[in-house]
């Protein structure tokens, strides 16, 4: 797999993250392979994580965002309105009519994102990923897009790896037809997710390779079977407790770069590490100072997990030093909840056990 620059940070070097993030917020809505499959993934830091699969008949390839927040398969499609076609000049669409096993089903869905809304139709086809191949897989053929969102996005579509719960009704997700079907060696996935090569980056699928990490991965049971959620036991700096004093509910998230909080947390981390205001969402901070500033340290399941200042603050290419902490908007009356995206994923390997129903985590090479 690999990641490329996230649409954040495209929309910051055409000076359009400010207006786009103001009107939408990230927001949490309510035959056995021989081994494990390692895939490739391209990687750099604090970018998306990618990943190429092909659909249908014969293949198309296309470049998918590998989201564990999410669980329905939606690659975009040729037949969006013209007026739309202008947003895929760089992008590859799936041509249903060019593929022999495309199955046209009778259902209409709208599907809204944090950053983006898509409309189209229900369809099955062959699906492959890596030597893993699914016959009469469902998927969200994407006909009308936001332009605004989907003209800044390097992919061609989502491949969701959350729980069916997260799925469109009445469909199966990937990965649980490659676990159902028994196409895989056990029910899990991992991620490692390279902070030092673009291209170093690798999604497994059936088995987890340990020499991507060090230590032995430490065990958290998910606390819901929704998202890829676990209980967190505080968080830290500089000696200090600074939020989920009473434990809190966070979430692993590979298709955000960021590390998300509820707005008065936040606040807070952005005081101590002394940002300043870079329009009305933004925050920067001397690059000079980033190797002074304290580590955020996450404790979880009675193991602290450290994030030091050279991860959660992005150096542009523009040469400004942006805070990577940003506001999460979740419902009135629920637990304190995070978001633990790519600037936290990078530094520790993540193994997601659909068996056992936990998530292991241990340092990455």
């Amino acid at each position: 797999i690999t990641q490329m620059k996230s649409m954040r940070e495209t929309l910051r070097e055409r000076n359009l993250l400010t207006n786009f993030s103001e009107e939408r917020p990230y927001s949490l809505s309510s035959t056995l392979a021989p081994s494990p499959l390692e895939h490739p993934l391209r990687s750099s830091r604090s970018y998306l994580t990618l990943a190429p699969l092909t659909c249908g008949c014969p293949p198309s390839t296309a470049t998918v965002r590998a989201a564990v927040s999410t669980s329905s398969p939606s690659p975009a499609s040729c037949a969006c309105p013209p007026t739309l076609l202008s947003v895929f000049v760089t992008h590859n669409l799936f041509n249903p009519h060019k593929s022999t096993t495309f199955r046209l089903l009778d259902n209409r869905i709208d599907l809204i994102y944090a950053s983006g809304r898509t409309e189209g139709v229900l369809g099955q086809d062959v699906i492959q990923i890596g030597n893993l191949l699914h016959f009469n897989q469902t998927f969200t053929l994407s006909q009308k897009l936001s332009k605004d969102f989907f003209q800044n996005i390097p992919f061609d579509g989502i491949l969701g790896l959350g729980f069916p719960s997260l799925a469109i009704q009445g469909t199966t997700p990937l990965f649980d037809n490659l676990k159902n079907l028994g196409l895989i060696p056990y029910p899990l996935f991992a991620f490692y997710l390279s902070s030092r090569r673009e291209n170093g980056s690798v999604l497994m699928f059936g088995g987890v390779d340990h020499s991507y990490h060090t230590g032995k991965l430490s065990w958290v049971p998910v606390s819901q079977t929704h998202y890829w959620q676990i209980t967190m036991g505080r968080i830290s700096m500089n000696g200090e407790v600074i939020a989920c004093k009473h434990g809190c509910q966070a979430i692993m998230d590979t298709g955000t770069t960021s590390l998300l909080g509820p707005r008065r947390h936040i606040a807070k981390i952005q005081r101590l590490i002394r940002v300043r205001p870079f329009g009305s969402l933004q925050h920067t901070v001397p690059c000079n100072i980033t190797s002074t500033l304290p580590p955020l340290i996450f404790t979880i399941k009675g193991i602290d997990y450290p994030v030091p200042a050279q991860a959660y603050i992005y150096e542009s290419s523009q040469g400004l030093c942006y805070s990577t902490f940003q506001n999460v908007k979740q419902p009135k009356n629920e637990a304190e909840t995070w978001v633990l995206g790519n600037v936290f994923l990078k530094l520790y390997f993540s193994v997601y056990d659909r068996e056992k129903y936990r998530i292991g985590l241990a340092a990455a090479v």
